[in-house]
């Protein structure tokens, strides 16, 4: 009331939301909602990229630094704990503060975090892996007395770069950290301010552009996948693996970087908008100082200033009383925790899976991720958000939506137990030399055809056979001889490959044998169902995320979105990468080995229980998920028509007294 501005002429309600707080000087009006809209997709877009590229680079850090999957898993759920630190202060807080210029700082934060993530590539030396070639055309004595090949230095001296995976745990802590105000702030920000028959179209908008992305995260770590680690530094001519092999290890880091600079622009744009914005519709109705919903002032700057942080946090408690005591909130958070836990899972090793199973690389599997299932994610939250706008479905009708299209998805999900491929057959893993199938665990790598070898147990640089079996290295083949360079060697006179060709001339060639057809098919009704399945379970996000907001009072909004959160994060995203990683590491057949000995990362998985552990651990998950949802629904319904008795018998109430207050209209 006091501001000089005012003196010198009345502003328009749209004006006085461009005056600063301290000089009455008009700046521009680029405060709209959706200019907002526009720019928190963007902010969403380079997290989600940031995330799902961490996702995807999973199995590159894995075997960069010799982790275990659990191991790995801890790393991943890093950001959830970096998270969970902020999140719920945030999320309090942040509404009653200027949520554009937090959600700016956010973003600041996650492109440090994801350059301290990428940073160890550039302290670390060149990537080395197991192998038996040499550098000479003729190689002999493969299987010999006295192994020629492979020998640890008796001075071995421990990798000073064994402990850089801190950098990349801390890297992505900070990135959880840094994504704290973004979700519970930004939508808090649009449903305040958008009319209530918009918002629900906003946001299937925003996460629909969200979307793109993970296709590009999954993308990136595609093409980084298909690039060799030291690419720049090292003549490829002379890397003698894959990308199918085990021991294969991508640019994982410059994905990263790249992240990394896309997060700094994206938060660009947040320091010019401004505190708060007229409701959707009222822009020329609002009255200069009239409240939102958040309990603050539109444009009495100096109530917002006045107001320090112990007067805010009296209400953090009750509030937080408050909420938890919404029985539907409650029951849908329980239920939303199991199926986050199998989503996690399931985005978390999902590429892993496609590469154990059905022996795709980690480029292919990352790529096919990215085109087809994501694509029809984003279809199908954009047409939930649809059908809620276009039929106008309320709390229990969005409800019932979600739940349906979910466990239609859960009924395709078990449709997967059934494509599956066969373990590859490798001598002692899982056939035996003479080619019986049979799994051993504890594999026993020696045969007589290899007895007067002196090879290591530990050697893993797998060599295919005409027969189609896998051994675990020449020697193991018992294989004497080589010609060929790089990855064209051949090894000849090996003693335990099986053939019908004259002694002396089997031959075995470097990488795994290739799966067979039936495989392929395998594999492409295990895409199809996949991706049916994700475009039906994604019809259902947008009305599931709208009943959470909208099944508790406008004020606890942003608390209830940041309390969500971090739940999800703290019981679903940290343990679930670990117990899901443990898991997969009891199906591991052969441990590579360190070079001052230790176990490093898996080289063989048991294809079978992998895939039983993985689908099945998913699927439990899942299917408790919906005794929750369920009891929401019929505690919804009971809620809905005792709203609708109540306003019948007060409407029929006022019709009474009206009828009793006009005597002329009585018989």
């Amino acid at each position: 009331m006091g501001d000089p501005a005012e003196d010198r002429g009345k502003l328009t309600s749209q004006q006085e939301l461009c005056v600063s707080d301290k000089h009455a000087t008009k700046r521009p009006c680029c405060s709209t909602l959706k200019l907002f809209i526009v720019a928190l997709s963007f902010a969403y877009f380079s997290k989600v990229l940031s995330g799902t590229y961490m996702k995807s680079a999973i199995t590159q850090i894995e075997r960069r630094f010799d982790l275990s999957s659990s191991l790995i898993g801890l790393i991943d759920g890093s950001f959830e704990m970096g998270n969970l630190l902020f999140l719920a202060v945030v999320s309090h807080f942040g509404a009653k503060l200027h949520r554009p210029r937090l959600i700016a700082v956010g973003c600041f934060l996650m492109a440090v975090g994801s350059f301290l993530t990428g940073l160890p590539h550039f302290f670390m030396g060149r990537y080395t892996f197991d192998t038996v070639i040499q550098g000479s055309m003729n190689d002999s004595l493969y299987c010999a007395p006295v192994c020629l090949c492979m020998i640890p230095s008796v001075d071995c001296v421990r990798d000073s770069s064994s402990h850089m995976w801190i950098y990349v745990f801390l890297g992505n802590a900070l990135r959880g950290i840094g994504e704290t105000p973004v979700t519970p702030l930004g939508i808090s920000y649009i449903d305040d301010f958008a009319k209530a028959e918009n918002s629900a179209f906003y946001i299937a908008c925003l996460q629909t552009i969200t979307l793109l992305g993970p296709m590009f995260g999954f993308l990136l770590g595609s093409l980084c996948a298909s690039l060799y680690v030291d690419i720049g530094y090292v003549d490829l001519e002379t890397v003698t693996i894959t990308p199918k092999d085990a021991r294969w290890v991508g640019a994982w880091w410059l994905g990263f970087l790249v992240s990394s600079v896309i997060m700094l622009l994206s938060g660009i744009p947040f320091w010019f908008l401004p505190r708060s914005l007229p409701k959707q519709g009222e822009e020329n109705k609002l009255p200069p100082s009239s409240p939102t919903q958040d309990g603050t002032e539109n444009n009495n700057a100096t109530s917002h200033q006045a107001m320090t942080l112990a007067e805010i946090a009296k209400g953090f408690i009750p509030s937080l009383k408050k909420l938890l005591s919404t029985p539907a909130y409650f029951l849908l958070l329980c239920g939303s925790l199991l199926k986050f836990n199998s989503f996690i899972g399931l985005l978390t090793f999902k590429a892993k899976y496609m590469e154990q199973q059905f022996g795709q690389s980690a480029a292919r599997a990352n790529f096919l991720i990215g085109v087809l299932n994501l694509p029809v994610v984003a279809v199908g939250i954009f047409l939930g958000g649809l059908l809620m706008k276009r039929y106008k479905l309320g709390v229990v009708s969005g409800a019932q939506l979600s739940f349906v299209t979910s466990f239609m998805a859960y009924l395709l999900l078990l449709l997967q137990f059934g494509t599956k491929c066969d373990n590859v057959q490798v001598a002692g893993l899982t056939v035996s030399y003479n080619g019986t199938p049979g799994v051993v665990y504890n594999g026993n790598l020696w045969s007589e055809c290899n007895r007067d070898c002196s090879c290591l147990a530990g050697e893993w640089d797998p060599v295919c056979s005409d027969n189609g079996i896998t051994y675990t290295s020449p020697c193991l083949a018992g294989c004497s001889s080589s010609t060929g360079y790089g990855k064209n060697t051949v090894f000849h006179n090996c003693s335990c490959v099986l053939s019908s060709a004259p002694e002396g001339s089997m031959s075995v060639i470097l990488g795994q044998c290739p799966r067979s057809r039936e495989c392929s098919r395998s594999f492409t009704s295990y895409m199809a169902v996949s991706v049916l399945s994700s475009f039906i379970n994604s019809l259902g996000t947008t009305p599931g995320y709208m009943v959470i907001i909208r099944c508790i009072k406008p004020e606890l909004k942003s608390l209830a979105l940041g309390i969500q959160t971090l739940v999800m994060r703290t019981l679903g995203g940290i343990p679930a990468p670990v117990y899901f990683g443990a898991l997969i590491d009891s199906t591991c057949l052969r441990w590579g080995i360190k070079k001052c000995g230790g176990r490093g990362a898996c080289r063989m998985y048991d294809s079978d229980m992998y895939r039983v552990i993985f689908l099945g651990l998913i699927t439990c998950l899942s299917g408790s998920s919906y005794f929750f949802i369920i009891a929401v629904i019929a505690l919804l319904r009971i809620h809905s028509k005792q709203k609708k008795s109540r306003i019948e018998a007060n409407y029929n109430a006022n019709n009474l007294m009206v009828y009793g207050s006009m005597p002329f209209l009585k018989v």
